[in-house]
């Protein structure tokens, strides 16, 4: 029997342990590693990058030269020409050709240059716009991590309450039963407790969702695993609202990447009219061509003896007028190689186009990007007033979360000694447990308004610094 009932607390032992070392505690440090390895946004940004990069392969390559090679092996059957002695045959025959073209732009208005340079800023480009996701996402998965935190903290703090709750009615009792209270006095104690435990539930539940929120954030599914570490976030001392926010908006312009972004579009736009400009130039191009061909059909070759034949008559006399050629007998192909440098050509030269009138196209095209240079800079201006509000409004939270704070420690201290009165008072009998409950929930309200207070004023404060360029 005691082996038994050794072997079950073995057993539960171990299962206890098993199913606390699944759980696992992130640090904020790692909750945004984690968010900026994984957020889906974050990876199609590093996909626009990505694309950036091969947009500047293709522009370093329109500097190449361009070399093609073309190959054909044909079989003419009926009248044709006879590509090696000219002759219009009725025959079936058979070739093959080879050739290459090169051709190399020399000249086409700077839009080489234009195109290379537009696509070292489009990466430029791209890349802020990638860190400034990362910003904002750092920036959510923080607010996101201190709403747990804050929950978490909540919720031990409901906890103490319930059983300080708890031994207020045992005390309670004690008394009535001492004869010092009387038996209605436990009525508003019980109620307290119940009251004191929704609050308890409430808080898990607070705690919970907050955890789950955090954790799809991160895209982890084990929501029942996964909490965070045990981190101490005193409030931290910080001279940053010694600044004015003038002096933090100018201050942000320096280093925002959504800035930076903003400044390089501007600088895309101007690159696009100098692009649709070049088009309105001449194209100098320069090229080379190289053909051979190959036949396969039969020839007539010379035996080095002459044949006479006639070719009319003396009108005078009658005479027959004869000539000598040359005596031919059919012989096969030539070899391959030797075909091969016998019947090619070359050509090269120079190629100069000159645009003239292309139904306004071009001008248009130009009008159309000068308009886009316009909405990029209205959009960048509007982003630098955008950024401005931001800062005076997280400024603005800051200072007033500041106050709050400091109000609430003063709020807290008050409450607790108007408490610690109440409770003697009520433990001598003086004073009914409806005005002793009232001064422990409002005790209690101080407590958990000095918790909100304290991570309210953490997150804005950190806003704020990050506005000014400060790590998160």
């Amino acid at each position: 029997m005691k082996n038994s009932k050794l072997g079950l607390t073995t057993a539960l032992v171990l299962i206890t342990f098993a199913l606390t070392a699944q759980m696992r505690e992130y640090t904020l440090e790692e909750c945004i590693l984690i968010a900026l390895d994984k957020n889906i946004s974050i990876k199609q940004s590093e996909l626009d990058l990505e694309s950036s990069e091969i947009d500047k392969a293709d522009a370093i390559g329109n500097f190449l030269p361009r070399f093609n090679a073309q190959s054909q092996h044909i079989w003419n059957n009926g009248l044709s020409q006879n590509i090696t002695n000219g002759l219009i045959e009725n025959l079936t025959t058979q070739f093959s050709s080879f050739g290459g073209n090169l051709g190399v732009t020399l000249f086409n208005g700077r839009q080489n240059i234009n195109q290379l340079s537009r696509a070292n800023l489009n990466m430029l480009a791209r890349q802020y716009q990638l860190e400034d996701m990362k910003d904002d996402i750092s920036l959510f998965v923080a607010n996101a991590y201190l709403q747990v935190m804050f929950n978490k903290e909540l919720e031990q703090v409901q906890r103490f309450q319930l059983e300080l709750s708890k031994q207020e009615r045992e005390r309670t009792q004690l008394s009535i039963d001492a004869g010092i209270l009387t038996a209605a006095e436990i009525y508003e104690i019980e109620a307290n407790v119940a009251s004191q435990e929704q609050a308890l539930i409430q808080a898990q539940n607070a705690y919970r969702l907050s955890r789950i929120s955090l954790a799809q954030l991160l895209l982890i599914t084990d929501y029942e695993n996964f909490d965070i570490a045990q981190e101490e976030f005193d409030v931290p001392f910080s001279d940053i609202l010694d600044q004015t926010p003038k002096a933090i908006y100018e201050k942000a312009l320096s280093f925002r990447n959504d800035i930076k972004l903003g400044i390089t579009n501007i600088e895309l736009a101007e690159k696009d009219i100098d692009l649709a400009k070049g088009t309105l130039l001449p194209t100098l191009s320069a090229f080379y061509n190289y053909n051979t061909r190959i036949s396969y059909s039969d020839r007539l070759v010379e035996t080095g003896e002459l044949l006479t034949a006639p070719i009319g008559f003396v009108q005078d006399n009658g005479a027959v007028v004869v000539s000598q050629f040359p005596q031919r007998e059919v012989a096969g192909a030539l070899p391959f190689s030797k075909q091969f440098t016998q019947n090619d050509g070359q050509s090269y030269g120079l190629s100069l186009n000159i645009p003239i009138f292309n139904g306004l196209s071009s001008k248009n095209n130009i009008k159309r990007r000068k308009l886009n240079l316009k909405r990029v800079e209205n959009q960048f201006e509007q982003t630098k007033l955008d950024l401005e509000s931001t800062i005076n409004q997280a400024y603005n939270n800051a200072q007033g979360a500041f106050k709050f704070y400091d109000a609430s420690q003063k709020t807290l201290v008050a409450r607790q000694q108007a408490f610690e009165i109440a409770k003697q008072r009520f433990d001598a009998g003086v004073l009914n447990s409806f005005d002793y409950v009232q001064a422990r929930q409002r005790y209690q309200i101080a407590a958990s308004d000095i918790i909100r207070a304290k991570f309210d004023y953490i997150f804005k404060l950190k806003v704020l610094e990050f506005y000014f360029g400060l790590e998160l």
